[in-house]
């Protein structure tokens, strides 16, 4: 019996080597990668970096980007991955005082502009970006002979009385960065007499972008024509559109100032016992072939200049070239400070 038995695991063990599959003493190292909830990839993107470094990457979502960070910060003596992605410059400075990455100075850095780089150190390396800007329907403006917005001040102006919402920076990421573009172009000292101006002019404001957009936007049906989104927003309502559009029917205000440049970051965790595979995976994210990948799955932009747009971004997409000049330094030292002082003024 224990013959026979010897017998049958040499011919399993050649039957299995012989269908291909990899010997039972090989074992696949696995790469843990951390990211927001929002994060989103091409499945056939992770597969060819799995097949060429002979890897199987694991994707942990732990929620929102605060809380990405709070978890990764919490859990750093016992790191729960070997790579963080989606820290943006609204949370950058927490995680770098709190220590929690290695350097890592990629050569993809080379062909990333370095007004994305925000860490001297390479601890933490560009991915992507988006602006947050108002947006406007173009219809609404033309029928009613008016000109569309062009500034903060149009916005307090009784011409724009009632036409504009706006999400609340306690509960929304875009939000909160239109509040940020706000401080940067008022400073603190008058950036919440613009908003109560605002208020004034019965400013609309919701809790998150879906109700902003979807709900409250004219565009879609709703009532104000004039709404906190992203210069992405156009060119995806040409791109989704139930039929074929000609031109877009959206516009983003691009003007001086007006727009909040989000930043999302990827740093190597510290404590990983996977530097090699966590290198090629940061790389790897810097490169063409992720980069073009992102703006279809997370909305937002590459940031190395080697990667191609889709023509429709490239015909309909404004970037804005002076955007709110607000650091990740002050944002950390004061983004509760400004949050509370918001919602004591504007909201109670």
């Amino acid at each position: 019996m224990k013959k026979l038995s010897f017998l049958v695991l040499v011919l399993v063990v050649l039957f299995t080597g012989a269908c291909g599959s990899k010997p039972i003493t090989d074992e696949v190292r696995i790469l843990t990668v951390m990211t927001h909830d929002s994060f989103a990839v091409s499945e056939s993107v992770v597969t060819s970096f799995e097949e060429k470094y002979g890897v199987q990457v694991q994707f942990l979502e732990i929620g929102d980007t605060g809380t990405a960070v709070n978890k990764a910060v919490l859990s750093k003596d016992n790191p729960l991955a070997d790579v963080f992605y989606g820290v943006d410059n609204t949370f950058l400075s927490r995680a770098l005082e709190e220590d929690i990455f290695e350097s890592y100075k990629s050569p993809a850095l080379d062909d990333i502009d370095p007004k994305f780089q925000l860490d001297s150190k390479h601890r933490a390396l560009p991915v992507d970006f988006g602006d947050v800007c108002l947006n406007y329907q173009k219809a609404y403006f033309e029928e009613n002979d008016l000109a569309p917005p062009d500034s903060f001040e149009d916005l307090v102006d009784p011409l724009y009385r009632d036409l504009l919402t706006v999400e609340n920076p306690a509960t929304s990421s875009p939000g909160l960065a239109f509040l940020l573009a706000t401080i940067g172009y008022y400073g603190e000292d008058g950036y919440l007499d613009f908003w109560q101006a605002l208020v004034e002019n019965q400013v609309n404001i919701v809790n998150d972008w879906e109700t902003a957009y979807y709900a409250e936007f004219s565009q879609a049906g709703g009532p104000d024509p004039i709404v906190v989104s992203y210069g992405s927003s156009p060119p995806f309502e040409v791109l989704f559109a139930e039929e074929p559009l000609e031109d877009a029917p959206t516009a983003a205000v691009t003007s001086p100032g007006t727009c909040f440049r989000q930043i999302e970051f990827v740093g190597i965790l510290k404590g990983t016992q996977n530097r090699d595979l966590a290198e090629k995976w940061v790389s790897f994210m810097l490169s063409p072939e992720f980069q073009e990948d992102i703006p279809l799955n997370m909305y937002v932009f590459p940031v190395n200049s080697k990667a191609v747009l889709n023509e429709t971004f490239q015909k309909y997409l404004e970037i804005p070239e002076i955007t709110a000049d607000v650091s990740p330094s002050a944002i950390a030292a004061n983004r509760e400070k400004w949050i509370n002082a918001w919602t004591e003024t504007i909201l109670r």
